[in-house]
């Protein structure tokens, strides 16, 4: 499953919380920007396509999935993230379903790898236990206990 492989490439990570949602974004794509998968030009991207689109990277309370275009400025390999906060941060104020925990930041160079990738990430959030058990997460270890969990997916 996609979490395996997440923390075996280190993409992941865990916060406390935020005060911004840009430092969430910002934090959310740090293990791409560490490994080499991205530049700060695309982390500027996804935080500038908020500013002027709203958030549409929120696509279900609790879950942002920061983006950008595919072959967007500053993607240099096909890879996603994972970030889980104990506390939300808000996109939008007082509108708790534009609130997020957990991150799943995508960055698109091939279209192949980038719809696997999707293909992977949409079973995973279509499954309510998945989710719910995500919500609670606390390190890498537990993770790996839920990707073992659900490893047919």
């Amino acid at each position: 499953m996609l979490l395996r492989e997440l923390v075996e490439k280190k993409r992941v990570c865990f916060h406390k919380g935020f005060d911004t949602w840009e430092e969430a974004v910002a934090a959310s794509c740090q293990p791409l920007l560490d490994d080499g998968s991205i530049e700060q030009a695309y982390i500027d991207a996804v935080i500038g396509c908020v500013k002027k689109y709203g958030p549409y990277i929120v696509f279900a309370p609790n879950i942002a999935m920061p983006h950008s275009q595919e072959g967007a400025v500053g993607v240099n390999d096909t890879a996603v993230s994972f970030m889980k906060l104990e506390e939300p941060v808000h996109f939008e104020e007082g509108n708790p379903e534009k609130d997020a925990k957990l991150f799943f930041v995508l960055a698109s160079k091939d279209h192949d790898e980038h719809m696997k990738n999707m293909e992977k990430l949409a079973n995973m959030l279509l499954t309510a236990d998945i989710m719910d058990a995500l919500m609670n997460v606390k390190d890498e270890e537990e993770l790996l206990a839920l990707d073992a969990k659900y490893s047919e997916l």
